[in-house]
C-alpha cells in the first residue's frame, strides 16, 4: 500500500495513470502465481502416490513375508536364498548401518529388515527396481538408493568376517583338504576367472567389449576344496586381454613374484624330499612354480602318463566351476546381464561372494561331504577367461613333472586309469 501511494502521487495524465495500475495489477498476478506453483510443488514433494501409500499395509514385506514367509523355513530360503538364522545373522551385522530416524517428513522409515529384504530379492531373483517397487511399494528411485546402501553395509561387515584377507587363512589346513578331498598335495587353492555380463555403461566405448563380443566385468577367484571363495580380484575391464589379467591383479602379482603367503615347502605323501606348495588353473593362466596348469592336448593324447596328470589337476581344479555354478544358481542376478554402474556391480560380485561363503560355513561347518553340486549354469552370462598358453619360468616345468611322476607312481588312486580310458 505504502508502494502504491507513492507511485500515485507523482502528477500524470489519466493514459499514464492507467498503464501504471495495469503493469502494478500484472506484477501482483505474476507474483501471485509464482507463489501458487511454489506451493504445488512443496505438495508433490512432501505427497507420495497411493500405491506407495499402502506400503505399510499391502506390500510384499507385510503380507508376503511376515505373514507367511516367516512361519515357513523352506519358502524362506527359496525367496531369499538365506535361511531365516542367516538372514537374522546378517541383519545383526549390518542393522546399524541402514537405520533411518523418523522425521517430520518421514515418519515412518523404512526399517533395515525391509531394505535387506529388498536388496536380497534383487540378488536372489535378478528382479529389476521398476519391478520390485510394485512388489514392495517403493519407489524405484529409492531401492536405486537402498541397494547401494545395504552393499555397502555388507561389503564393510560381512566380508572381512567370511572372506578375510590372505594372511587370516590357514593355508597349511587349505593343502589338506585338498589332498583329502581331490587327491592333490600341495595345493592350497584353485583359481579361475570369468567375464561377468553387464549392460554397456554409457560413454565406455569399447573398455568393457570382450573377446565374446559383449560387455562384461572380470571375477578372478581363488577357492579352495569346500567351494569357497578365498581371494576374489573383482573390476578388470572385458577389453583386456585374458593375459594379463592376472598378471595384473594384486593376487597375480605377489604369486609370480613369491610375496604370496605360501605355507613353508613340505614332502610330497610318502616323500622325504620338499616340495613347494602351489595354486592349480587351467589353460588360462601361465605355468609357473607356484601356479600348475595342464599339458597340452597334443602332448597328453598319446602319453598316458600326462593324460593321467591332466585328470587329477582337472579333478581338483573343477572346484572353481562347482564354486562358481552354486554362486549363479543361488543368486541368479548373474543369469542375465547386470544393468548397474560398473562400480555398483564390483559390489554386487563382492557381496555375493561373502554371502555365498556365509552359506557354505553352514552347510559344511565341520568339513562334511560337499555334493551339492548345481545343475545350472549362465553360460552365456558367465564364460571362462581364453586360453593362452605360455609360461613364467622354466622351474614350472620341473614341478609339473615331479607331480605327474608322483601321480603316476606312489601317489596314484586306484580308478584313474580306468577313469581317462
Amino acid at each position: 500500500m505504502r508502494s502504491a501511494v507513492f507511485f500515485f502521487s507523482i502528477p500524470m495524465d489519466n493514459r499514464r495513470k492507467r498503464k501504471a495500475l495495469a503493469l502494478y495489477h500484472l506484477a501482483l498476478r505474476r507474483q501471485k502465481l509464482l507463489l501458487l506453483l511454489l506451493l504445488h510443488q512443496e505438495k508433490g514433494r512432501n505427497s507420495a502416490s497411493p500405491l506407495f501409500q499402502t506400503r505399510a499395509t499391502e506390500g510384499a514385506f507385510h503380507i508376503l513375508v511376515n505373514r507367511h514367509l516367516a512361519e515357513d523355513d523352506r519358502k524362506f530360503q527359496e525367496y531369499f536364498r538365506l535361511t531365516k538364522e542367516e538372514f537374522d545373522y546378517v541383519l545383526s551385522l549390518i542393522e546399524e548401518d541402514l537405520r533411518t530416524k523418523p522425521s517430520n517428513r518421514v515418519r515412518n522409515p523404512i526399517t533395515p529388515r525391509e531394505k535387506l529384504a529388498v536388496t536380497l530379492r534383487f540378488l536372489g531373483a535378478g528382479e529389476s527396481f521398476r519391478t520390485l517397487r510394485f512388489y514392495y511399494r517403493i519407489s524405484h528411485s529409492y531401492i536405486s538408493i537402498i541397494i547401494p546402501q545395504v552393499l555397502d553395509a555388507i561389503v564393510k561387515h560381512v566380508v572381512p568376517i567370511h572372506l578375510p584377507p590372505p594372511s587370516d587363512i590357514n593355508w597349511e589346513e587349505k593343502s589338506k583338504e585338498f589332498w583329502e578331498r581331490w587327491n592333490f598335495p600341495n595345493l592350497i587353492a584353485a583359481i579361475d576367472g570369468k567375464h561377468v555380463r553387464i549392460v554397456c555403461p554409457d560413454d565406455s566405448g569399447s573398455l568393457f567389449f570382450n573377446y565374446k563380443h559383449f560387455f562384461s566385468i572380470v571375477l578372478l577367484a581363488l577357492v579352495d576344496a569346500n567351494y569357497k571363495f578365498l581371494i576374489v580380484d573383482i573390476g578388470s575391464y572385458g577389453k583386456e586381454g585374458d593375459a594379463g589379467i592376472f598378471a595384473k591383479s594384486k593376487t597375480g602379482q605377489e604369486i609370480y613374484g613369491d610375496t604370496f603367503c605360501f605355507p613353508p615347502p613340505k614332502p610330497l605323501p610318502n616323500c622325504t624330499e620338499k616340495f613347494p606348495h602351489v595354486i592349480c588353473g587351467d589353460e588360462a593362466f601361465r605355468l609357473h612354480h607356484r601356479v600348475m596348469k595342464p599339458f597340452p592336448k597334443e602332448q597328453s593324447k598319446n602319453d598316458q602318463r600326462k593324460t593321467i596328470f591332466n585328470y587329477r589337476l582337472s579333478r581338483a581344479r573343477r572346484v572353481t566351476e562347482n564354486a562358481f555354478g552354486i554362486l549363479c544358481s543361488v543368486f541368479r542376478i548373474f543369469f542375465q546381464p547386470i544393468n548397474v554402474l560398473p562400480e555398483k556391480v564390483d559390489k554386487i560380485m563382492l557381496a555375493c561372494c561373502a554371502l555365498h561363503n556365509l552359506k557354505r560355513d553352514t552347510a559344511v561347518p565341520d568339513g562334511a561331504a560337499v555334493d551339492d553340486v548345481p545343475t545350472e549354469f549362465p553360460k552365456h552370462n558367465m564364460i571362462p577367461l581364453a586360453p593362452i598358453g605360455g609360461f613364467k619360468g622354466v622351474e614350472g616345468y620341473d614341478i609339473r613333472d615331479i607331480l605327474m611322476k608322483f601321480f603316476n607312481g606312489i601317489g596314484a588312486v586306484a580308478w584313474q586309469e580306468e577313469y581317462i580310458h
